[in-house]
């Protein structure tokens, strides 16, 4: 993977309160927008579920616990690893993110490819 990344501005803390998810689309990319509870930060991390293109966004979020469920097939991910839980051996691709101020920047890797994970079945 190429060093090179583009820092977009994907939104604000304004927009990203603690404990909020939101989707996004950042250089063409669906990109998903987490601020966790307790200090855990921002996050990004691809806005489809890897298993079925689903948005991931639109599921059931637990903060207290970081659980993700997604309303497809009730995969879930761990949204402070990206790491899936049911099934595990899937993660979620995680892009970087930094916070200036208010805004909330995402790094898109600037190598050619899409940046979401698909799930390999065995």
């Amino acid at each position: 993977m190429s060093d090179d990344i583009r820092w977009v501005s994907a939104t604000t803390l304004d927009d990203l309160w603690e404990g909020d998810l939101l989707d996004v689309e950042v250089e063409g990319e669906n990109v998903m927008l987490v601020n966790l509870v307790d200090g855990g930060g921002v996050k990004a991390y691809q806005g489809m579920c890897p298993h079925q293109e689903i948005l991931l966004a639109d599921g059931k979020w637990d903060p207290d616990t970081n659980v993700l469920l997604c309303h497809g097939h009730n995969w879930e991910f761990d949204l402070r690893s990206g790491n899936g839980l049911n099934p595990t051996g899937c993660r979620l691709y995680e892009y970087p993110v930094r916070v200036e101020e208010s805004d909330v920047l995402v790094g898109i890797p600037q190598d050619g490819q899409r940046h979401h994970l698909r799930h390999e079945v065995p």
